[in-house]
């Protein structure tokens, strides 16, 4: 599925061609002047000023928050994919087809995307993710070795990533294969969430993704989620705004309905669309699917019932898993899913609430050979009718509770918190006897 603007606004996201300022003051991207002069290839390398906190400074940061990213031409890149043939054709998004390349010069085995030069977004597209991911560094986010702007040539150079996407790995399963287990559907949940997360929190101002779906996380080596694709990010709202008001774009299924609606874009609408793949996971169906019969096409209407009736849970969990999941973690991973997709922007939760709740549940590995009996006795949640908030409530653990994000984050996490206690006490323990043993204890320490 490509990228669509969902509706038509009056407002249209321009690009100014003012050198860009990544800091607290600004809300949009403008492009930097020499960024301007790419199509005459006069620049090998683009630099912009960062103001922005980052993971541990990577090789391509440059000083004083400067950033490069190398510059390749077009011969370069034709070398480097055998002229873009067939046999190195990787896949097609909405903007351009990727291609697996290797470089000349160094060896390095890469992903080249070649924009499309008829697009309508293309160079936006092209413009945005060079200033994006030279910007942003993070082990959830891919990264971004070069560009090209020869001529009316648009393409760009990022890792390759050998596993491909999530979307191959959930709806393009050769018969030969296994499916992705439990385990590893939640790990590369909780990593994609910590991709976000960094856009939402460590970025400032915040980045909002604005097209987060199964086919833009890529898989590394150990199932390692990477978002790709960042030409449809804004900069989030800063001071006291609310939100931003931009042109809807997106993909049809993930798209948050405020969004959608009325063009106002807030963090929010990335968590619900995190919601949206976070259930893809769970129940192995997409987003959309015309194939599937009517009242079922659309995952989120087919679901949205589903969890007010818990005797009909199971039936949310994908078919190819087999009955190898454990149902307390079925039941927790529907919580969150379920509070991503409230209608009401207000009532889902943080990303950062989200990274709690998964981290909790992807260190819970799940062996089937000694977890399926006592887990199969875990009691069913019980899910209340719609509070005077107009979300509902869940109960983990049979007994009725308030599912707010801070609530559940707490409930997920007690079992990690109650280690963490018992790890210091026994630390204070053997400190407490040490200096028994040394002759200087303080009754007072």
């Amino acid at each position: 599925m490509g990228c669509f603007p969902c509706f038509d606004s009056k407002e249209e996201e321009q690009l100014n061609p003012e050198p860009v300022k990544y800091g607290a003051r600004d809300n949009h991207l403008s492009v930097p002047s020499n960024l301007s002069r790419l199509a005459s290839g006069a620049d090998r390398k683009l630099r912009i000023n960062a103001s922005t906190r980052r993971e541990p400074v990577s090789p391509q940061d440059g000083p004083e928050g400067q950033i490069s990213a190398h510059v390749f031409t077009f011969r370069e890149l034709a070398a480097a994919t055998k002229n873009f043939r067939p046999e190195s054709f990787l896949g097609e998004g909405g903007f351009g087809r990727v291609y697996k390349g290797r470089l000349e010069t160094t060896g390095q085995v890469v992903a080249v995307k070649q924009l499309d030069r008829n697009g309508l977004q293309g160079n936006r597209e092209f413009l945005v993710e060079v200033l994006m991911l030279s910007l942003l560094h993070h082990p959830n986010l891919v990264n971004l070795i070069g560009y090209c702007a020869d001529g009316d040539q648009r393409l760009l150079v990022y890792e390759f990533m050998p596993l491909g996407s999530l979307e191959d790995h959930l709806f393009h399963v050769p018969p030969e294969k296994d499916p992705l287990d439990w385990n590893t559907r939640m790990r590369i949940a909780a990593g994609a969430a910590k991709g976000l997360e960094h856009l939402h929190d460590s970025a400032k101002p915040p980045v909002i993704y604005r097209d987060f779906k199964s086919s833009n996380i890529l898989l590394d080596e150990g199932f390692t989620p990477k978002l790709s694709d960042f030409g449809l990010a804004k900069l989030g709202p800063t001071g006291d705004k609310s939100h931003v008001s931009t042109r809807v774009m997106g993909t049809y299924g993930y798209c948050a309905p405020e969004y959608a609606m009325t063009g106002q874009l807030t963090v929010k609408s990335d968590v619900y669309s995190f919601g949206v793949v976070f259930l893809e996971l769970i129940t192995g169906r997409r987003a959309i699917d015309g194939t599937r019969p009517h009242g079922e096409q659309n995952l989120i209407t087919w679901a949205r019932p589903l969890f007010n009736e818990r005797r009909k849970f199971a039936k949310l969990a994908d078919p190819q898993l087999e009955g190898r999941y454990p149902m307390r973690g079925l039941y927790q991973a529907l919580a969150v899913a379920s509070m991503c997709v409230q209608e009401q922007a207000a009532a889902r939760p943080l990303i950062a609430e989200v990274v709690t709740a998964l981290s909790y549940l992807a260190n819970q590995a799940y062996d089937p050979a000694t977890s399926s009996g006592q887990d199969r006795r875990f009691k069913e949640p019980h899910v209340s009718k719609v509070s005077p908030r107009g979300d509902s409530r869940w109960d983990l653990d049979g007994s009725e509770r308030d599912d707010s994000p801070k609530e559940t984050a707490r409930m997920l996490n007690k079992d990690l918190d109650r280690e963490r206690a018992v790890a210091e006490a026994k630390m204070w323990g053997e400190n407490w006897r040490e200096k028994r043993r040394q002759g200087n204890f303080d009754a007072n320490g």
